[in-house]
């Protein structure tokens, strides 16, 4: 009795042995890749999945968005330029046989490629464009990795380049530079604004010697201006041509 007890408890532990090795369970973001004695049978998933214990063996692969921080990678731009360029890379698995077959890891894979892409790309790049024109050089860098990792069932969707580190010494003479253009552009605008200021004041002058009476109406103009002020004593000229036609017409009043 003891012995068929044995034999019992042997057999439940056997089969629970086999049903634990054969039965699996994906999530809806995984797929198994199944290998039965080293060939491959191909992906399985989601759900529950059946094997034959010992004879198969399956591989989880995991189909969502990877966050691929590339290290800082010290780069000379076009224009021998010293830099310390970091970024970071997203991309997923879209066909999981060929991320396990035709790969030995794929993660460390698409790492090393994207490392030594962003090297390549941002030395052929000068400092300008690497600091003003980013969204190209991200397209560039997603397009090229992209190319590369497909023949591994990886997709890169984004490649965004986060800092770029100059050395101090450029950073002083990007600043100077920028100083002396921004005083530059303000010279040109005060110019502009003289030259304006000097052709509008020409069309006043011209517009007053055609009509002598306008030079009269803007002097008395300047009078109240100057009268609104709470100054003692105000001294100005008083043109003999604005006074002239006053004489000649008090003495006409007087010859009457």
């Amino acid at each position: 009795m003891t012995a068929l007890l044995g034999i019992l408890i042997g057999a439940v532990f056997l089969v629970t042995t086999l049903a634990a090795a054969a039965i699996r369970i994906l999530r809806e973001y995984e797929r198994g890749v199944v290998f039965r004695l080293g060939r491959l049978i191909g992906d399985k998933g989601p759900g529950l999945i059946i094997l034959i214990p010992v004879i198969d063996r399956m591989v989880r692969v995991d189909l969502r968005t990877v966050t691929l921080n590339i290290p800082p990678q010290e780069v000379i731009t076009r224009d021998n330029v010293p830099a310390r360029v970091n970024a970071v890379c997203y991309f997923h698995v879209v066909s999981a046989n060929s991320a396990i077959v035709d790969v030995e890891d794929y993660l460390l894979a698409t790492s090393q490629i994207s490392q030594t892409t962003l090297r390549s790309v941002l030395g052929k790049a000068d400092l300008d464009t690497l600091l003003a024109e980013r969204e190209r050089l991200n397209e560039d860098l997603q397009r090229i990795i992209d190319e590369q990792t497909e023949p591994w069932g990886v997709k890169v969707t984004t490649v965004e380049i986060k800092d770029v580190e100059i050395p101090q010494a450029m950073q002083r003479a990007m600043a100077r530079q920028a100083e002396a253009e921004r005083g530059r552009r303000a010279k040109i605008i005060n110019a502009e604004g003289e030259f304006q200021a000097a052709e509008k004041l020409s069309d006043a002058a011209a517009i007053m010697a055609r009509n002598p009476g306008t030079l009269q109406l803007r002097y008395m103009q300047t009078l109240l201006e100057l009268g609104v002020n709470q100054s003692s004593t105000i001294v100005f000229p008083v043109p003999v041509d604005l006074i002239t036609p006053l004489i000649s017409a008090a003495g006409d009043g007087g010859g009457r």
